[in-house]
């Protein structure tokens, strides 16, 4: 069978099963909160391994709970092309988030069994566990050992808000595997993604051809000052945390404005003690998040906000201690994967554009070990770690399209 535009997804397949997964962890309005290895993302990954055995794939987990759906190919001796992404979501999160990617390689394979078409490569479709990083830091924990970026062990050992291990939480769900982590052999990865950005929609494009991913530094910050009362402590008296943590969010809005237009930098988590109205905070705690696809600047705004932070903080005679507690280098996909993804918009008559991702993702990490690429389709005003993300039915099926023709172009189509 030739590869033509005739070739496609089933749209409404793919988007009730979205729907149905959505049901799943649901938020306060409409969308989902599936935090990684909780009861909820446990009942998600059952639903995920139900639909895919019935799509005839036979399941493996390695000791990160990464989930891998095999369906053979011809050649045994192949190596196997991968697509996939996270069923984890946000505490406030979306319905296709890292979702999208999961059920759209799923859809690729039930449209493969529909036209009994087969490859010389084995195709494998993945659930990443803990790619969102929002309740055990950092982002892509499980992508990040299979790579051999991270270590298992420091992996394990993660804790979230509760003083939970993630070795532990994994057990606990039922989904700790026995296959060594990274052992596996991958011909290449594909992973569709929402842009979770506006550049799409406003360009009025229907596919994003990933090439680069920005690189990310995570600084975990703790201002100590002294509690106080808030009204009888005079103002040259005063050890302020709160004023310390006002100008160092001003530091990063300005540091990441320097380097425009390639980095972004802000503040997304903070923790502040009491946290009483009336009370001057003794310590308050913040996330950083620097980002840019260029190596220089990233470590460059890193490497500024260490060095102002302190004279900031010791000038309202307060106390910081910084520490880098998340790190990618940018990213470069492959040229061969990524090309794949142009052929197949093309074919298939969707408008494209080249795209760098803002955003983290498992194949940013999986690219340091295979060639991977991504594929993205654009969000309703580039929103997402949100519950209003939306994305149309048509905008899912296009790059679930798109996604079957790479894979098919990289699998090689048996006659």
């Amino acid at each position: 069978m030739a590869l033509n535009s005739n070739l496609k997804i089933n749209t409404d397949r793919l988007w009730d099963s979205l729907m149905e997964m959505a049901k799943i962890g649901p938020g306060l309005r409409g969308g989902n909160n599936r935090q990684t290895l909780t009861d909820e993302d446990a009942e998600g990954r059952k639903l995920f391994q139900s639909w895919c055995e019935a799509a005839g794939m036979t399941m493996t987990v390695d000791t990160m709970g990464n989930m891998f759906f095999l369906r053979p190919g011809t050649d045994p001796d192949a190596d196997p092309v991968y697509m996939g992404s996270h069923l984890d979501t946000q505490p406030t999160g979306g319905n296709f988030d890292g979702v999208l990617g999961v059920l759209g390689g799923l859809e690729v394979v039930r449209t493969l069994n529909d036209l009994k078409i087969k490859t010389k490569h084995p195709i494998i479709v993945t659930n990443w566990t803990n790619e969102e990083g929002t309740r055990f830091a950092p982002a892509m924990l499980a992508s990040g050992v299979f790579a051999g970026e991270l270590d298992q062990d420091w992996a394990y050992e993660r804790v979230d808000a509760k003083g939970k291990k993630f070795g532990d939480e994994l057990k606990r769900i039922g989904w700790l595997g026995d296959e060594p982590v990274g052992k596996r052999k991958i011909h290449a990865m594909f992973e569709l993604h929402i842009e979770q950005g506006p550049i799409l929609e406003a360009e009025h494009k229907d596919i994003g051809v990933v090439t680069h991913g920005q690189g990310l530094w995570w600084l975990q910050v703790t201002v100590t000052g002294k509690e106080a009362h808030t009204g009888s402590t005079p103002m040259p008296m005063r050890k302020n945390a709160s004023l310390g943590l006002g100008k160092l969010l001003q530091l990063v809005n300005d540091i990441a404005m320097e380097h425009q237009p390639a980095a972004v930098g802000g503040v997304g988590h903070i923790d502040v003690t009491p946290n009483s109205r009336n009370v001057l905070p003794g310590q308050i705690v913040f996330t950083v998040d620097f980002r840019s696809p260029d190596r220089k600047v990233l470590d460059g705004m890193k490497a500024k906000f260490e060095a102002e932070a302190p004279k900031i903080a010791a000038g309202l005679g307060i106390q910081v201690q910084i520490e880098a507690i998340g790190h990618f280098d940018p990213v470069t996909f492959d040229e061969t994967c990524v090309t794949a993804v142009r052929n197949a918009a093309e074919r298939l008559g969707y408008s494209h554009m080249n795209i760098i991702s803002g955003a983290g993702h498992d194949a940013c990490w999986v690219n340091r070990v295979a060639p991977t690429a991504m594929i993205m389709c654009p969000c309703v005003d580039g929103l997402s770690h949100n519950e209003d993300e939306s994305i149309s039915k048509e905008w899912a099926g296009a790059g679930a399209d798109v996604l079957l023709h790479a894979v098919l172009e990289t699998a090689q189509i048996c006659e």
